[in-house]
C-alpha cells in the first residue's frame, strides 16, 4: 500500500511541476546565416557548406529532428536540400549546423560575379526548422537575408 501511495504522490508531482510548462511559453529559436565554406569544384558545379547558427532562447534543451533550407543569391534559388540528421540546441544558447549545398555552374557564375563586383553576395536563406520540447513538438518556418563578404562572412 505504502508504495502504491508513493507511485501516486509521485504522478501528481510530476504531472504538477509540468503544469507550468504550457504551449504558450515555448519560444520560437532564431536562426541565423554564419558562413558558407567552398568544399569543392568540379567539372558539374560545386559543393558548398552553410553554416547556420540556431539560438534556444527557452529555459530548456531542444532536439531539432529535420531542417529543409532553400539558398538565393538575389531572387535566384542556388538550391536546397534537407537535413534529418538530429541535433541539441542547449538552454539560452546556441548550435551551429552545417548543411550541404551543391551549385551548378551557373549558380557558382552568379555569386561570383556579384563577390567580385560589388565586394559581397546578397544572400537568403529560407526553411523550416523541427523541434521538440517538453511541450510538444514545433516546426518553424525561418527566412533570413543579408550580405555575406568573403573577407568578413555573413552580414545582416
Amino acid at each position: 500500500m505504502r508504495i502504491r501511495g508513493a507511485l501516486i504522490a509521485f504522478v501528481v508531482l510530476a504531472a504538477a511541476s509540468c503544469g507550468g510548462l504550457r504551449k504558450g511559453d515555448f519560444k520560437e529559436p532564431v536562426v541565423t546565416f554564419r558562413n558558407v565554406r567552398v568544399e569543392g569544384i568540379g567539372l558539374d558545379g560545386g559543393t558548398l557548406d552553410i553554416v547556420l547558427s540556431v539560438f534556444n532562447p527557452n529555459g530548456y534543451r531542444l532536439d531539432a529532428s529535420r531542417m529543409t533550407y532553400k539558398l538565393f543569391v538575389d531572387t535566384l534559388a542556388l538550391g536546397s536540400g534537407a537535413m534529418d540528421k538530429h541535433f541539441s540546441v542547449p538552454s539560452r544558447d546556441s548550435a551551429e549546423v552545417e548543411l550541404p549545398l551543391h551549385l551548378s555552374w551557373n549558380g557558382v557564375n552568379v555569386a561570383g560575379r556579384r563577390l567580385l563586383h560589388d565586394g559581397a553576395v546578397p544572400y537568403r536563406v529560407t526553411g523550416d526548422l523541427t523541434v521538440g520540447s517538453g511541450v510538444g513538438d514545433f516546426t518553424i518556418r525561418y527566412d533570413r537575408a543579408g550580405h555575406f563578404n568573403s573577407l568578413t562572412g555573413a552580414s545582416r
